[in-house]
């Protein structure tokens, strides 16, 4: 292997140990449904994400919920110096793919049968550590926003004193 493909397979490997997955197969729950909580939670942080899934009304919910408090033990199986309390992780991936569909017969007048699809899900949920320049960075733009419409406000004025 060339020095530039093992560098990218170190790089691939370092990055995937900040990371932790966790998969749902065979959910007995609609893709469409499931896709509906999982927009919900995606980018959000853990603490609020598992708050926002405990009091969801969907019946995907606490699927989703256990699902992700799966992969957050995960991340503190490949981290055990690091305490999940102390870490800011977030749902950086959430993907629901669809399942196996079950094939049934509904009886109907006349002899006739209508074909009933009972659809299941694949779930899976990546959790990752929100990088501290990304929260910076957020903050920064706060701030910037600020300082924008402040100068922008400093400019209308001396622009009323001419």
């Amino acid at each position: 292997m060339g020095k530039r493909k093992a560098n990218n397979a170190r790089l691939r490997k370092e990055a995937k140990a900040e990371r932790a997955f966790a998969y749902l197969r065979n959910c007995p729950i609609a893709t469409r449904k499931v896709r509906l909580v999982a927009d919900m939670v995606r980018g959000v942080e853990v603490n609020r994400a598992l708050s926002l899934l405990r009091y969801a009304p969907q019946a995907s919910a606490p699927s989703v919920e256990k699902l992700l408090m799966s992969a957050v033990a995960n991340w503190g199986q490949k981290h055990p110096s690091e305490r999940v309390e102390d870490v800011s992780l977030y749902v950086k991936t959430i993907m629901v793919d669809q399942g196996r569909t079950l094939k049934r017969l509904r009886p109907r007048a006349q002899g006739r049968g209508a074909r009933i699809l009972k659809r299941s899900s694949h779930i899976m949920v990546e959790v990752a550590v929100r990088p501290p320049e990304d929260l910076e960075s957020k903050r920064g733009a706060r701030r910037r926003g600020n300082a924008a419409t402040e100068a922008a406000a400093a400019v209308v004025e001396n622009n009323d004193v001419k």
